[in-house]
């Protein structure tokens, strides 16, 4: 979809940062498919109206998710037990009625967090547009339908099911360009006294960082609570509670209601105020970020060249839908990077989308260390700095360009 107008207000976006031609951000592919690939011109812009950061185009969904996704969410223990959690503190809010709750995830994955429901007999359904992951959550004893969320959907999911009385989503909102049309459908879907708890990267975090690699293709919108607060106003809901969370290098937790439906925490005006002080409501603050998005490409290609002369091997850690952005946004390749290891069976064997950067088993990495690796999976450098000491007592440094471009 190309529009130069906000999605949300429907009136002119303002270009913010232009990352050229990149190509899809989960597209990894076999060097037969090298002279078909897709690309789309990807830039983002904000609109001061509903304070929505927001890719101007995206590619059609369909091209996106489809029946062989390459993401599974219970690949990674951080996540499984991130999600229990989540899925414990709904059931410990209270807001789901004692009495025979329903609960209804968008983008549910391979059924990561709906198995805590179904485990406990509660009735669960959830909506999962990738085919081959949609069978992977029912093969879990997940009930899962793979079909793209809508206001027709909604009514159809009432119809059999009654009202929800929690609706969840965990990185997937942000992935949605019809937002309103998603908003329209959960208002309809949505018990009176009925939640909405949702989590995504959050934009306060982004432009903090510079971690402009959370701009890709899925990601249409970075979120606020200013423009989460402006978007569900629209149709009558609120804000009632923000929660922020570490996954994801920085993700926020946000809790809707109907009108008055529940009380408002003070946590959403201490983070509406502290997002004003930031000047996430400002187009000069979006400004800013395209200055330090440029500085942080310039030092991260002069180290990567400045390695290259010193004679040393550089690999990536972790082939992630983020590294396409800053590999293409760069213009990093095979001559700077010599191969990218991952866990992902699905990615194995294939090679990175634009760049062409072959992507190799785990194994391999073990087999045949770097001197450096680049931490392209760098929200997950805990979990990766515990399980590489060996790496490190060899000598192997790390290369991180969150917050700042630097060896570890």
């Amino acid at each position: 979809m190309n529009t130069n107008l906000c999605r949300i207000a429907g009136t002119p976006l303002t270009k913010v940062v232009d990352f050229g031609k990149q190509p899809l951000g989960n597209g990894f592919l076999e060097p037969r498919h090298f002279g078909d690939e897709y690309f789309f011109p990807m830039a983002v812009g904000f609109s001061e109206q509903s304070m929505m950061f927001q890719l101007i185009e995206q590619p059609a969904p369909e091209k996106m998710f489809h029946d062989h996704y390459a993401f599974y969410s219970s690949t990674s223990s951080f996540m499984a037990r991130h999600f229990k959690e989540f899925a414990d503190q709904v059931l410990r809010s209270g807001y789901p009625e004692k009495q025979d709750p329903f609960v209804v995830e968008l983008g549910c994955n391979d059924g990561i967090m709906l198995k805590n429901f179904a485990a406990r007999g509660i009735r669960h359904l959830g909506i999962e547009p990738s085919l081959n992951v949609a069978q992977e959550a029912n093969k879990h004893g997940v009930r899962t339908c793979s079909e793209f969320f809508s206001e027709q959907l909604a009514a159809t999911i009432v119809r059999e099911n009654g009202q929800a009385d929690a609706f969840l989503a965990a990185n997937v909102m942000c992935h949605i360009p019809d937002i309103l049309g998603v908003v329209k459908g959960i208002k309809k879907l949505l018990k009176p006294t009925g939640v909405v708890m949702f989590e995504d990267p959050y934009l306060g975090d982004v432009i903090a960082k510079t971690s402009y690699d959370q701009i890709y293709d899925e990601h249409v919108f970075l979120f606020s609570a200013l423009s989460i607060r402006y978007l569900f106003g629209l149709h009558g809901m609120e804000l009632i509670d923000v929660q922020p969370q570490t996954t994801h290098g920085g993700s926020m937790r946000y809790v809707l209601a109907h009108q008055g439906a529940h009380p408002v925490k003070d946590s959403v005006a201490r983070l509406v105020a502290s997002e004003k002080e930031q000047g996430l409501d400002r187009l000069a603050t979006f400004e800013q970020f395209r200055i330090n998005v440029e500085q942080s490409r310039a030092n991260l290609v002069k180290l990567l060249k400045d390695l290259k002369a010193r004679g040393k091997r550089v690999a990536g850690y972790g082939a992630t839908s983020k590294s396409t952005t800053i590999l293409n946004y760069c213009g990093i390749g095979p001559e700077l990077i010599e191969y990218i290891s991952d866990t992902t069976p699905i990615k194995q064997g294939k090679f990175t989308p634009g760049m062409h950067i072959p992507v190799v088993p785990y194994q391999a990495f073990k087999d045949n260390p770097p001197d450096y690796a680049v931490l392209f999976a760098w929200n997950h450098a805990e979990e990766i700095m515990a399980k590489e000491s060996e790496f490190m007592a060899a000598g192997g440094k790390w290369i991180v360009h969150v917050p700042d471009v630097k060896v570890l």
